[in-house]
């Protein structure tokens, strides 16, 4: 049985009753040596890996593709297929292994930060370095010849995929999937299911990864999709991601009864109560979240405040000419 004199790897002061700063977690030093005594004791160390072979063999697959079919584009086209798409796919890649078979898999087992932290990768990390890589090309340009030739030329020659392809990446469908899917799989009874059940808790991931990287598109955009809506759009799309993420997170943090019985139920690690682990997850949700959401924000805005100020004297310059001419 673990002992309770082991040191906290975190200590918080939280008082679900408190809307105040207070709420936001209050690390104190770490004791690692403490903090890591009788891992051992329930079955987890940071040494533990989980290698499932259908995500190892996945990723490895894609990996490859992506690097053949990019090394041909950036032979014709360097500057479309930079060396920084490959380092950005490649990162994605390296992050959802992380994500799904390093120590985290198994620390999320037992505390809902680290879980939080799992699914922060899934939906916010993952997808943009992997749209940002430009994936389209480079992966049907990787796969062998006869798979595109008597395969996949027929399947994305049909009118049908391709009308469903535009339909998903709308931007308001994108939004919509993001958000149910982000909500429904954080409702008590969703999420227990999730815990209680390892295919329930792989079908979770998918859903994670697939609404996000759905989700994600309209924002990155990757080359050779064409937009749908004015890049100004974008700004108000993430901004209401942003909210629904805010009011999750409050969810967790304000709550004065635990919502996912199967935390109490297991071994605490370094003493960490139920409840101050659930506003621990609540703020990790909300702080790297927001951040993750609204760096773009500010990015899109100084960009086309910029685009706005090149565009007028551009514009008055040919109205005068014009008028000049005739």
């Amino acid at each position: 049985m673990h002992s309770e004199s082991n040191t906290p790897l975190l200590h918080y002061s939280i008082t679900p009753s408190c809307v105040s700063p207070c709420m936001v977690p209050e690390f104190t030093r770490i004791d690692y040596k403490a903090a890591t005594t009788g891992l051992d004791d329930f079955g987890i160390s940071p040494a533990s890996w989980t290698f499932e072979p259908w995500i190892v063999i996945s990723l490895l697959l894609g990996a490859i593709i992506y690097l053949r079919g990019w090394r041909q584009l950036h032979r014709r086209l360097p500057r479309r297929f930079a060396l920084w798409r490959l380092i950005a796919f490649q990162s994605g890649v390296l992050t959802l292994f992380l994500a799904l078979a390093s120590p985290l898999h198994e620390f999320a087992e037992r505390l809902l930060q680290f879980h939080m932290i799992q699914h922060l990768l899934l939906m916010m990390v993952v997808p943009p370095l992997l749209l940002l890589g430009a994936p389209i090309l480079p992966l049907l340009r990787g796969l062998p010849r006869p798979v595109l030739q008597h395969g996949l030329r027929y399947v994305f020659a049909s009118a049908s995929l391709q009308r469903l392809g535009r339909f998903l990446t709308h931007p308001l469908v994108c939004l919509l999937a993001f958000t149910v899917s982000n909500v429904a799989w954080h409702l008590p009874a969703l999420y227990e299911l999730a815990l209680r059940s390892e295919f329930w808790h792989d079908v979770q991931h998918i859903c994670f990864l697939s609404t996000a990287l759905l989700f994600w598109w309209p924002v990155v955009q990757p080359w050779p999709s064409r937009l749908r809506w004015p890049r100004w759009t974008t700004i108000p799309y993430l901004l209401f991601a942003d909210i629904q993420n805010t009011a999750l997170s409050a969810f967790l943090i304000f709550s004065e009864r635990v919502l996912y019985p199967t935390y109490a139920a297991v071994p605490r690690l370094w003493g960490i109560s139920v409840l101050d682990d659930q506003a621990a997850a609540g703020a990790i949700m909300w702080v790297p979240g927001s951040v993750i959401f609204l760096v773009p924000v500010a990015v899109l805005s100084i960009r086309l405040l910029d685009a706005s100020r090149t565009r007028s004297p551009t514009a008055n310059d040919v109205k005068y000419k014009v008028v000049k001419v005739e």
